[in-house]
């Protein structure tokens, strides 16, 4: 794929195109931009209850127009309040702490953002990956761990102190689940040992919010996975991911769909990598490849948890079609027609 070429932002300061949604902070009033509100509104209301849609991010000036619509004095001001704005979408009900993963999230920041949420709402956040990763990729980044095995891998007492304690203590009121993103392994998995480290994590880690487990590696997906999280009332990530089974054949597996949250995240198509679409999808303000068989996916399987009366989260990554935003505006109009 060939990136396309970025269009300046209606919202970006003309000294600098590289400044998206800044320069002043009045809200843009258009005709347009209120007739779009009022149409998410009257999706909004017809969706279910205990249905959250969300994103997995939300620092994306290319939405200027789609989430946002006021400016911003520059970048830092946009990165430090725009969660406010995007909880005020009428279809956003969550959304995906990503930034997690790569380290935890500071008490003080994390309780910044508790400040501009409005009560019912619940954020999705990542473990961080020294807790996640069972090995280390070879690559630079990592230093000399790079390759090597992960003494940390489901360490729960590194994840009370490190990762909950954070997330207790300043964003408690709108944590919802853990996701537990397992990273594909330098080398193979034993899946027995894995599900047997999962079920001693789960059974030490600290009870206050639930835990959704995602993984990267068909091959861990057995029975034992399985029973595991039953047996500790957690949750299994239906992911829409390049290297794992269709929702739809996630769906087939016995006793996946019982614990609440349940929890989707669409991520990346079957062969795709991740680094190209980002490239090519930027600056995520259009469909550019949409997915009608995810799309499909994800209504049955939200549907077969609502029946169970499951609360049911999806979190929408850009790179899953293009644009978060309008992914999930179709994904709502596909559940209310």
């Amino acid at each position: 794929m060939t990136r396309r070429r970025q269009p300046k932002s209606p919202l970006f300061a003309e000294e600098d195109p590289q400044l998206g949604l800044f320069e002043h902070t009045e809200e843009q009033t258009s005709e347009s931009t209120e007739d779009t509100h009022a149409e998410l509104e009257a999706i909004r209301d017809r969706l279910p209850a205990k249905l959250r849609f969300g994103t997995s991010s939300w620092t994306f000036p290319g939405w200027a127009g789609l989430v946002y619509r006021q400016r911003y004095a520059n970048q830092r001001a946009f990165l430090r309040d725009s969660l406010r704005e995007y909880a005020q979408h009428p279809l956003m009900r969550t959304v995906g702490v990503d930034r997690g993963y790569y380290a935890p999230v500071p008490r003080e920041e994390l309780a910044a953002y508790s400040k501009q949420l409005p009560d019912g709402f619940r954020a999705a956040m990542k473990v961080w990956q020294r807790v996640t990763m069972p090995g280390y990729p070879r690559h630079p980044r990592y230093g000399a761990d790079a390759g090597k095995e992960n003494p940390s891998f489901l360490d729960p007492e590194l994840f009370a102190e490190a990762v909950h304690e954070p997330a207790r203590a300043g964003f408690g009121r709108h944590m919802g689940p853990w996701i537990v993103e397992i990273a594909p392994s330098p080398s193979p998995l034993d899946p027995s040992w894995f599900a047997a480290k999962l079920d001693a994590f789960l059974g030490a880690a600290p009870k206050d919010f639930p835990f959704a487990v995602e993984l990267r590696d068909r091959k861990l997906l057995t029975p034992q996975y399985v029973s595991t999280l039953q047996k500790h009332g957690a949750s299994h990530v239906f992911n829409y991911w390049s290297r794992m089974p269709r929702i739809a054949d996630q769906m087939r597996v016995n006793g996946l769909i019982e614990a609440s949250p349940l929890v989707a995240r669409l991520l990346l198509p079957p062969g795709q990598r991740y680094a190209d679409l980002k490239e090519a999808y930027a600056p995520f303000d259009r469909v550019v490849a949409p997915q009608p068989e995810m799309r499909q996916d994800v209504v049955r399987l939200v549907r077969a948890a609502l029946e169970r009366n499951l609360e049911c989260y999806v979190l929408v990554n850009n790179k899953a079609e293009g644009s978060s935003p309008l992914t999930v505006r179709a994904l709502a109009e596909l559940l209310v027609d």
